[in-house]
């Protein structure tokens, strides 16, 4: 039961030195960085994708309703 004392412990100290080291400013700033550069990127986010993937998918099926429609009317015509 030592050993996972022993690898907590050193967990703890590693988290320690990494937070009062100069390697979390990196971190932060390589944050900023990719955060500035994505936003001149012509990206969306998820949630505007998912909304936009289910208007398409509302409007696909508009489409085949309306399709089906056409069918049967021009086959109302055909007779």
């Amino acid at each position: 039961m030592e050993k996972p004392n022993f690898f907590n412990e050193m967990q703890d100290k590693i988290n320690q030195v990494l937070e009062n080291s100069p390697a979390k400013d990196i971190e932060k700033n390589v944050k900023a960085m990719m955060t500035q550069g994505f936003s001149k990127l012509d990206l969306v986010t998820r949630e505007e994708f998912d909304v936009q993937a289910q208007v398409l998918a509302n409007t696909r099926a508009k489409l085949e309703a309306l399709e089906a429609q056409v069918a049967i009317l021009e086959a109302q015509l055909k007779k």
